[in-house]
């Protein structure tokens, strides 16, 4: 019988992340546990324990790490195609263990206040907040959008019609919709 190799580093870190974002999954934030995080990373629970005092400090990190980043093309050339690819971006990503763990969080933050602020001080603000922020900022911080165009309602306008679509039509929105959401809504708000 073959012994599996010890992970360490970042591949234990890794597999930890993993292991909590499926227990959200299966068993939901009220029943998550170390013991049940350790098990299914195969290691020991007080290995997560030197790491994360307690299980939402490990989800909160899982979600840092899973986070997708929006990455602008560098020559500021094509702000339809940018945020087009944010939007998509956000429809990959909204098929992924961690979005379902943040809907997970969502859902209870009446129970869970303090990891519901945690997951916007740690994951969502140190990304911009939504998924065309950073984009959207990219553009402005070079003159090609004007910066007093970015409001709070602006700059969640294709988040919040990705997320419309997807719940009135019970499946992800297609390419065209999303260049829809950018032609018709969100570059007429910018003025553009």
């Amino acid at each position: 019988m073959r012994v599996p190799e010890r992970r360490r580093g970042e591949a234990l870190v890794r597999a930890i992340h993993e292991a909590a974002l499926v227990e959200v999954a299966e068993t939901g934030l009220g029943a998550l546990t170390m013991e049940g995080i350790a098990r299914r990373a195969a290691t020991a629970k007080t290995v997560l324990y030197r790491r994360w005092p307690t299980t939402h400090d490990l989800l909160i990190d899982a979600l840092a790490q899973a986070y997708p980043v929006e990455v602008p093309s560098p020559g500021l050339d094509d702000l339809r195609g940018d945020l087009i690819a944010a939007l998509t971006l956000l429809t990959d990503w909204m098929q992924t263990l961690a979005a379902g763990a943040v809907l997970a969080i969502m859902s209870e933050r009446h129970r869970y206040p303090e990891l519901t602020d945690d997951l916007y001080r740690k994951v969502f603000d140190p990304r911009g907040g939504t998924f065309t922020t950073t984009v959207l900022r990219h553009y402005a911080d070079h003159g090609q959008v004007d910066p007093s165009r970015l409001t709070p309602i602006t700059t969640q306008i294709g988040e919040a019609l990705v997320f419309k679509l997807s719940i009135d039509l019970a499946r992800q929105p297609t390419a065209d919709e999303l260049a829809a959401i950018v032609d018709e809504a969100l570059l007429p708000a910018l003025g553009l």
